[in-house]
């Protein structure tokens, strides 16, 4: 029984060896410096030939090279470019392994309205889809639950970590809420006519919705959260803690949603999806919402829209003056998370600046999710979260990363997906 129990202990490690991410880097423990290489700060303005240092985990020095004295390691980087660390919100990161096994799934409960579920508790840090985010610059998460009226609460994590509690860059920065759908596809299986129609529930879900504020309002001024943590959940979205991300695409729902919002003094909202959202810009522009717009590489939702309508969306929010960001939410959005550049390249190719569309990626997202103060931009005093590159970074041709660092620390770009590529790059050389 012995030699049984020790062979299982054996198999274990092995296996554990052969699946486990890689021990996750050292804080920093000397001040670096790059030298030379052309600086996209990543809120719109580029040094050509910079100087970055940072110590302890903070950036010291961003301005021209030759300015100012290089300190400790120093990396010789002429003809490459450094950018902030991309930020991918609304993502399934770290809760689904793998889809077809269920133990591996925690991305949603049971029920409706779970305001009070929290995502952060279920994240696996040592996922190997996370380890894969990290070669393309993808190095922050907004890491989100799915299902039901009210989903759960988000929050967002750097990407390598020996845990959730490791991770977790800001907990609980908001709350997931599906809006009902205007239109319904019909249930063949039930009967139903093919195709889109009216959604004759959509004012009851709507209603339904509404009177779950008024109850949760109602509880958080009888100040009982043990007898209703789910409703006592929503009251950072009432004192401007929380921000409400809704996920939402259609005009109308879009337009009842803002009024949805005033009437329940929701402080932040924020838009996720906005399919239609270019056709009422001007009064999302008008309530302050910002938008984090569904997959650019996608095809449209409608038989009625542009053909190029996904790679253009963001273009035609930003030229009204709304605050824009790219999420991946969709098929495989886990494993399609590190395209999250190339998807910015698209919209740059579509029209876009191109440093613009890299603040889809960096500083709008940071703000949006409310960690500007800390990341999002190449910017003294905010975290040393960032690369280098050997070229453009939004380009799938040139976008090759040969150093990346959170919050100082010199990571590991190696994954599975690297060290096959080097095993079969090798066989048909030797």
């Amino acid at each position: 029984m012995k030699n049984f129990i020790y062979s299982c202990a054996l198999i274990t490690a092995f296996i554990g060896k052969g699946i486990a991410q890689q021990t996750p880097a050292k804080p920093q423990h000397e001040a670096i410096t790059i030298v030379g290489a052309k600086a996209h700060i990543g809120n719109g303005e580029v040094i050509n030939e910079s100087i970055l240092i940072f110590e302890n985990g903070k950036i010291t020095t961003i301005e021209k090279a030759g300015t100012t004295a290089p300190k400790g390691r120093v990396i010789k980087a002429k003809g490459k470019h450094i950018y902030p660390g991309f930020i991918a919100p609304n993502t399934t990161l770290g809760l689904i392994e793998i889809d077809a096994v269920r133990a591996t799934d925690d991305d949603s409960e049971l029920g409706d309205y779970n305001p009070h579920v929290r995502s952060i508790i279920a994240y696996n840090a040592e996922s190997k889809i996370v380890e894969t985010m990290r070669p393309n610059g993808v190095l922050i998460a907004q890491t989100t639950p799915r299902g039901g009226r009210i989903s759960g609460t988000s929050s967002i994590v750097q990407l390598d970590a020996w845990n959730w509690e490791d991770a977790a860059v800001k907990t609980d920065d908001g709350i997931h809420i599906n809006w009902p759908a205007v239109f319904s596809q019909g249930r063949w299986w039930m009967g139903e006519e093919p195709g889109l129609k009216p959604n004759k529930n959509y004012n009851k879900a709507v209603t339904e919705l509404g009177t779950y504020f008024s109850d949760a309002k109602a509880s958080i001024k009888a100040n009982t959260p043990v007898n209703n943590l789910p409703h006592y959940a929503l009251k950072g979205l009432f004192d401007g803690s929380k921000t409400a991300f809704i996920h939402i695409n259609s005009e109308k729902a879009i337009l009842d949603m803002i009024s949805f919002a005033k009437k329940y003094e929701i402080k932040k909202v924020v838009i996720v999806g906005g399919t239609e959202a270019y056709k009422i810009a001007s009064e999302i522009k008008k309530s302050g919402i910002p938008v984090l717009v569904n997959r650019t590489h996608s095809t449209p939702d409608n038989e009625d829209d542009d053909y190029d309508l996904p790679y253009k969306n963001a273009k035609l929010l930003m030229d009204q003056g709304i605050l824009v960001g790219l999420q991946n939410s969709g098929g495989m959005e886990r494993a399609n998370t590190r395209n999250l550049p190339f998807q910015a390249g698209t919209v740059a190719a579509h029209g876009l600046d191109k440093e613009k569309a890299l603040q889809l990626i960096t500083a709008n997202n940071a703000k949006i999710l409310g960690i500007d103060n800390s990341m999002g931009t190449l910017t003294v005093g905010k975290d040393a979260t960032l690369f280098i590159s050997n070229g453009d970074a939004l380009d799938m041709r040139t976008n090759l990363i040969e150093s990346a660092f959170i919050q100082g620390r010199d990571i590991s770009l190696e994954s599975h997906q690297t060290k096959l590529w080097k095993r079969y790059q090798k066989k048909y050389t030797e």
